[in-house]
């Protein structure tokens, strides 16, 4: 199993708003994208001075699994949006046992 973890950095503009619409359309992959087992999306709350603002985790059966969630249309639509609104994003991808 891999799980691929991205946290993200909103710009201030508009935030609130960018973070509630970039979950919602995260949350709305699955079910699109065959290869995405699981997902995760939270919002933090703990606005501390090291926090992101949002962070998905993600699973998939393998890497190739990870890359074909990585190139799918759908999936490239909702990064087109993130890089819009986002300054900084963080990513660690990893395998595990299932």
């Amino acid at each position: 199993m891999v799980v691929h973890i991205v946290m993200f950095r909103f710009k201030d503009e508009n935030k609130a708003a960018n973070i509630e619409k970039v979950k919602a359309m995260l949350e709305a992959l699955p079910g699109k994208i065959p290869s995405l087992r699981s997902m995760e999306v939270g919002v933090d709350f703990s606005r501390s001075e090291r926090s992101m603002d949002l962070v998905l985790t993600s699973t998939f059966d393998d890497k190739a699994g990870l890359e074909s969630y990585r190139v799918h249309p759908a999936h490239q639509e909702v990064v087109a949006f993130i890089k819009e609104v986002t300054q900084q994003s963080r990513v660690v991808d990893y395998e595990k046992e299932a």
